[in-house]
């Protein structure tokens, strides 16, 4: 059903004629069941909810509205919070005979959402198509990348020791800040299989599953902002340091996500998830430990720094910042939040600082920037 047809519908049968802005939940369900008019299962229960938050058992238009166009706004939000008594309390594990694909849907909308409520709407709106292709994408740019850096230089591990690694266009180097798309660029190459695979692993696992339900505009603003934030922190704060691997989007992901699920935690349904929130962060941890000993204590001779660890916190900072906004916005426009302002607030007086930072305070500092491979 479009929103063009139900309009026109409601138009015909009169249901407002008062011009009151509510129609009754009773009268535009038998309508809908008259006309064999096709509407999801989860919408029919939100019709439902949103009618017992009315005191008369009657539906706002607009809120109506919304609900065919798949639009949530904060006050439809709150009106399906107030009558969401009335959902079914079958959850969406008891649904039977369902397919390999729609049973991924189903362990993916308990994995990300807290709310039964949002499962039901994830659920039954979802569509394979499009597929989650940005992390899928990035992965694999990632994986390509270093096979044909490890098959140049012959080293899998530890390639940031290699002479001509630094040489590579893609890494930034704080001798090359003037060639901007470094700072975004880094996060294809690594500083070798360990790194990589770590990152990989948690870009399927976790970025995967938050691109299918938040969808690719959101997940890979968040994904990108973090890359960029990690480089730029890195420039302000480990002047000396270059920057590679894709840590500071992998951490804006994690980061959101655990913070989600800490805020939402007697609404999360994931299993054993206490278990994997510890294993979650000592592995995080550990990561950010092995680019700190790497950093001040390379095992190896070296012509140069070695990459920075500040990406790490800076993609974490991101993550529990703008990502936890984003996740908590599920299906709802992030413009009609001023908590989405304040955040792109922060994070662009950020930018501009870098920004000027980088044109100016090298010289001024006098800082002692290793020359440029």
């Amino acid at each position: 059903m479009d929103r063009s047809s139900l309009l026109q519908l409601i138009q015909e049968q009169q249901l407002d004629p008062e011009n009151t802005g509510f129609i009754g939940a009773d009268t535009f369900t038998g309508l809908v069941h008259s006309h064999e008019l096709p509407l999801d299962p989860a919408k029919l229960d939100m019709l439902v909810a949103l009618a017992q938050s009315n005191e008369r058992g009657q539906v706002c238009y607009q809120e109506l509205v919304d609900l065919i166009s798949s639009k949530r706004s904060s006050s439809f939000k709150r009106a399906i919070a107030n009558g969401q008594r009335a959902l079914p309390r079958d959850g969406l594990l008891d649904e039977p005979g369902l397919g390999v694909y729609k049973r991924f849907v189903r362990y993916v909308a308990y994995e990300i959402l807290p709310r039964e409520v949002d499962r039901h709407w994830y659920f039954y709106r979802h569509r394979s198509c499009p597929p989650p292709v940005f992390m899928a994408s990035v992965t694999l740019a990632q994986i390509i990348v270093f096979l044909c850096y490890g098959a140049r230089f012959n080293k899998w591990v530890l390639q940031t020791y290699h002479p001509e690694y630094m040489k590579s266009p893609l890494v930034y180097h704080p001798g090359h800040r003037a060639r901007a798309w470094r700072f975004v660029t880094y996060m294809f190459m690594h500083v070798g299989l360990e790194q990589l695979g770590f990152n990989a692993l948690l870009q399927l696992m976790i970025g995967v599953p938050l691109e299918m339900v938040h969808g690719l505009l959101r997940i890979s603003l968040l994904y990108l902002a973090g890359v960029l934030a990690g480089s730029l922190t890195v420039s302000i704060t480990d002047m000396r340091a270059p920057v590679v691997g894709g840590s500071g989007g992998v951490y804006a992901l994690c980061s959101a996500h655990l913070a989600n699920v800490v805020m939402n935690w007697a609404g999360m349904r994931c299993p054993y998830k206490l278990l994997r929130m510890v294993l979650a962060l000592v592995c995080m941890s550990s990561e950010v430990g092995r680019a700190v000993w790497l950093r001040f204590s390379p095992p190896l001779p070296a012509s140069g720094p070695q990459p920075s660890f500040m990406a790490h916190l800076a993609g974490a900072v991101v993550g529990v910042s703008m990502g936890l906004t984003i996740l908590r916005s599920y299906e709802e426009r992030l413009r009609d939040q001023c908590g989405w302002w304040v955040v792109l607030l922060a994070y662009g007086t950020f930018l501009l600082f870098a920004i000027f930072w980088n044109v100016f305070a090298y010289d001024l500092l006098g800082a002692h920037v290793p020359p440029p491979p």
